[in-house]
């Protein structure tokens, strides 16, 4: 501990006093030419340099401020990732104001909430689709001055077009800078930046303030685990609501001068990933996945001598990169074969999906199946694990490109305190931490306790090596009418390992034996039927195919070899649906709401122990 709190202050110290405001500014004045934010138009892209972009922050904040806007007043954000959405983002924080992105998936009800929870005063929106999601609960936000639609917007007096509002801001600020100079240079590094509502699993979004400083030290952190240079290339496509990416294509690159490509659609981001070719890139499980889905089944098109060549090429990469993790040895062997596949096929097909250049791959928000990061590793990429929550400003435990542990989520990041309580739970200390959330002292109390440590609410394990792993919830733990303690989410890897397998939730607190309700993946499980012949209408009907079912049944039964026998799951189901944020089963992060799963399948959890056997 003595070594960390040692970085702790070598950090606090290289971070001092640092707010956004000025690290814009010092950015635009070394770098004024240098790309900062590139949005996708018809087949190429419209690019800001970082001077131009902090003009337009200047502007917005002048907008802001014309508008009313007192330091202090937040301001919620509800569009796609482009750069209105940064720019608004940052105008709203050097007008002295606080930008909170609300998840684009959250019901109106939950709109409400949390606009009126944070005391938002003004909304920037994309456009129709986003302003249908506020207008059923407008009415009950008495405290929203103005709302600004980027595409669309309405006419009346509550309503103002971007077009409006820039114009608006470049008057004033062109007639006099000197109000929006007073106004960021008041901002202090222990003001809060944004507040980001936790994504609801377990009921009531809540609130969490984090300050410059906190953003800061985050960024100080995975600059060091990372060691990416400067000035290279990233795409910015997972929600700004989400603490990681706002830690890495937003506040990051204006320390690394990155240049951010937006991907404003999921659908487009294998086009996106093969032009940028991104220097990092960091997705959630779901997203290595559906990558790795769509992989598969174009090796399976191939003809089997080329898939058995990929797959040799494939072994030699696995090889290298497990051999490469910490305390491991790369033997020159095992260089030789690696350097070898690696000219041949695999830098190759690195390039087909864009991950040439990557330096940096990871994930978090859930584990990462072994099974995917297996088939990553044979590709020559580290997908590796980062840990850690709205509530710490992102990751405080790391996997890094040159010290990393598969099946980990890494160890401590720098000037960090990890520990394990006597219950199993991890607890974390550092300038990371939230100082709690917002209007709920109950909550922050249970967050936070009087010595400062974070409880996370996940139990956890470290080995000797100090590389730590999460095993699951500490309230989603099942506990079986034996006594015996499982983790869900481990039953659940496993069944998810199977391409056809989209979702899985396993069940059985209080009962004699785990079951498990399945979805198919609608992406991977037509192609997969088509390509042996099974004539289908809908998903639905594929999950009542008798193939179907038995592929199925078999990827439990594999998933089944690799757990203890009180895990292994008895019965399943399988839906002909699948889960999505929008139809309410998964949260904005691709989550399970278990709550929500259990009551909307309840009779069919239930009938999987009355049911025949």
């Amino acid at each position: 501990m003595a070594e960390a709190l040692e970085v702790r202050a070598e950090i606090e110290q290289e971070i001092a006093g640092r707010t956004i405001c000025e690290q814009l500014k010092a950015v635009a004045d070394e770098h004024p030419d240098a790309p900062a934010y590139s949005d996708p138009e018809a087949d190429g892209w419209r690019t800001l340099t970082y001077a131009q972009a902090r003009r337009r922050v200047l502007e917005i904040a002048a907008g802001f401020a014309a508008l009313g806007l007192e330091p202090g007043d937040s301001v919620a954000l509800m569009m796609v990732n482009r750069s209105e959405h940064v720019l608004a983002d940052l105008g709203a924080v050097h007008a002295g104001g606080v930008g909170c992105t609300v998840y684009s998936t959250f019901a109106p009800d939950q709109i409400a909430f949390v606009a009126s929870d944070v005391a938002a005063k003004y909304a920037v929106l994309g456009g129709p689709a986003d302003l249908a999601r506020w207008q059923p609960v407008l009415d009950r936000l008495d405290g929203l001055r103005k709302i600004i639609v980027l595409d669309g917007a309405p006419a009346g007096d509550r309503y103002m077009s971007w077009a409006d509002f820039l114009a608006l801001g470049r008057e004033r600020l062109t007639a006099d800078p000197a109000p929006v100079e007073a106004r960021w240079r008041a901002v202090t590094s222990d003001d809060v930046v944004t507040i980001l509502y936790t994504s609801g699993t377990t009921g009531t979004p809540k609130g969490v303030p984090l300050t410059h400083a906190n953003v800061f030290y985050e960024v100080a952190s995975t600059d060091r685990i990372t060691g990416l240079p400067s000035m290279g290339t990233q795409i910015s496509y997972l929600t700004y609501a989400h603490i990681a990416e706002r830690v890495l294509s937003l506040y990051l690159p204006l320390v690394k001068v990155s240049h951010v490509h937006f991907c404003t659609d999921l659908a487009h981001l294998g086009t996106t990933l093969g032009q940028v070719r991104p220097m990092m890139f960091f997705g959630v499980p779901r997203v290595w996945e559906k990558m790795m889905a769509r992989l598969l089944a174009l090796l399976a098109t191939q003809p089997e001598e080329r898939q058995a060549a990929v797959r040799e090429a494939m072994r030699a990469g696995a090889a290298y990169v497990e051999a490469g993790q910490y305390g491991g040895t790369v033997t020159p062997e095992i260089q030789a074969a690696y350097e070898q596949a690696d000219a041949s096929m695999l830098s190759v097909i690195r390039g087909l999906i864009g991950f040439d250049r990557a330096q940096w791959t990871a994930t978090g928000a859930a584990p990462l199946p072994a099974e995917v990061q297996h088939f990553y590793a044979g590709l020559g990429l580290k997908v590796i694990d980062v840990y850690g929550m709205t509530e710490t400003t992102g990751a405080f435990t790391g996997n890094g490109p040159t010290c990393y542990r598969l099946g980990t989520v890494g160890r401590a990041e720098p000037g960090v305190e990890v520990r394990i309580a006597d219950d199993g739970e991890i607890l974390t200390r550092s300038p990371l931490n939230t100082r709690g959330y917002l209007n709920r002292p109950d909550a922050t109390a249970d967050l936070l306790d009087e010595d400062g440590w974070l409880h996370t609410g996940d139990i956890g394990s470290v080995d000797e090596d100090g590389f730590y792993r999460v095993v699951d919830r500490k309230k989603e733990l099942i506990i079986t009418a034996g006594g015996e303690n499982i983790s869900p989410a481990e039953i659940e890897n496993h069944l998810k390992e199977h391409v056809l397998i989209g979702q899985a939730l396993a069940y059985g607190d209080r009962r004699p034996h785990p079951v498990a309700v399945l979805t198919l993946d609608g992406e991977v499980a037509p192609g997969w039927a088509q390509a042996r012949g099974i004539a289908f209408g809908s998903l639905a009907e594929l999950a009542e195919h008798p193939q179907v079912r038995e592929e199925v049944g078999a990827a439990v039964e594999a998933a089944n070899a690799k757990l203890a026998r009180v895990q292994q799951v008895k019965r399943w189901v399988l839906l002909g649906t699948e889960w999505t944020a929008e139809s309410g089963e998964l949260t904005p992060s691709l989550k399970l709401k278990r709550r929500v799963i259990h009551a909307k399948y309840g009779d069919v959890i239930e009938g999987l122990y009355s049911g025949p056997h």
